[in-house]
């Protein structure tokens, strides 16, 4: 059917007629925001036939018709999807062995940084070496489970510095 052959002035004034009676029960029943709201869509089939963007519209919606009933209806179309998407899945896959290749890459120059220091860096014999772990204090004695059931709590906020 062509843009042409249908009368679009007609269809147009009854899609806002008939929002605008919406409109109407919509301000009576939820309110003036909820009114207008329906009144400002109601309104866009007349600005669009008046500024001649239905034909645009039109154009657009065949234009995207024709894409789909192509696309579902050729399978030369379908080859084109599965190639798209194996390439999508080798980039994710490159991708992923990349990341992995840089981890592995930078644990190897850790490791190979860590090593040269460890041995220019040794602790004299007469000093202990300093742990980079704070020494723990023995925890106060646990109470009895009939004694209180916040014990738990408050030896962990005790531990931690909050009473």
């Amino acid at each position: 059917m062509s843009f042409d052959q249908i009368a679009w002035l007609p269809l147009c004034a009854g899609a806002t007629i008939a929002g605008l009676v919406l409109s109407f029960l919509a301000f009576r029943r939820r309110g003036a925001a909820s009114g207008l709201r329906v009144a400002a869509w109601a309104l866009l089939p007349v600005a669009a036939y008046l500024t001649d963007a239905l034909r645009s519209l039109w154009t657009i919606g065949v234009t995207i018709v024709g894409f789909v009933t192509g696309l579902v209806l050729n399978p030369l179309v379908w080859a084109g999807v599965a190639v798209a998407g194996l390439s999508a899945v080798l980039f994710v896959v490159s991708g992923v062995m990349r990341g992995r290749k840089l981890r592995i890459v930078g644990r190897r120059k850790k490791a190979s940084e860590d090593g040269g220091q460890e041995q220019s860096v040794k602790p004299a014999a007469n000093k202990p070496a300093v742990s980079s772990k704070p020494q723990r204090t023995a925890a106060a004695p646990k109470a009895g489970k009939g004694d209180d059931d916040f014990s738990d709590i408050e030896e962990l906020l005790k531990r931690r510095g909050i009473s």
